[in-house]
């Protein structure tokens, strides 16, 4: 597994939206840090998001932009791996059942890691896979296969922060649901990415 944060897809990506920014919202990002500071009532990041959404019809994507930019302190951004990491996987059970997944998908080529804030995802030339926490020390695993694939899978019903192309879920309730079939799915989901 590769240790960068953002595969070279999320990386030109991010970089069309900040090179592109001004163009689509119709101002630079300084005005749009001082719109928000001075006429946002909402002080709590989601709302001053839906804020920005609902007044000024900025997408989730500029808005994290522009919230990036007007709340550094509060934000742990992409950079910050380790980080959005400790935070999100603080249970021990839960965080057992992550490192018992990295270990055994270790051996798969040119799979990139990447840490959000909600979850850990995936991916090669896309996202194919994420993980996150579950209450009561279990987890999430996000595939993208086909739930058909096996009997463990369910389909992905809730709508997740993570791809929709994640099509297939399976709930881990302790590192020891990490088997091998586990591993066998993630190496499938991992040529579809």
């Amino acid at each position: 597994m590769g240790d960068a944060v953002l595969t070279e897809r999320q990386k030109k990506w991010f970089a069309t939206v900040q090179a592109n920014f001004e163009k689509q919202t119709g101002r630079p990002l300084a005005v749009w840090v001082d719109i928000l500071k001075t006429g946002c009532p909402e002080t709590r990041p989601k709302a001053q998001a839906a804020w920005l959404k609902a007044t000024y019809g900025i997408g989730q994507n500029h808005a994290a932009h522009i919230l990036d930019a007007a709340r550094p302190a509060d934000q742990m951004g992409w950079s910050d791996a380790e980080g959005l990491r400790a935070a999100l996987w603080a249970e021990p059970r839960s965080l057992a059942i992550l490192e018992a997944l990295e270990r055994k998908i270790a051996g798969i080529e040119g799979v990139i890691s990447g840490q959000r804030k909600g979850y850990t995802s995936f991916s090669r030339a896309v996202q194919f896979a994420a993980i996150r926490p579950l209450k009561g020390g279990k987890a999430l695993l996000g595939l993208k296969l086909d739930p058909a694939a096996s009997p463990r899978l369910s389909e992905a019903v809730r709508r997740e922060s993570w791809s929709e192309r994640l099509s297939a879920v399976v709930e881990l309730d302790g590192p020891g649901a990490v088997n091998d079939e586990i591993a066998t799915l993630f190496a499938a989901a991992a040529e579809n990415g």
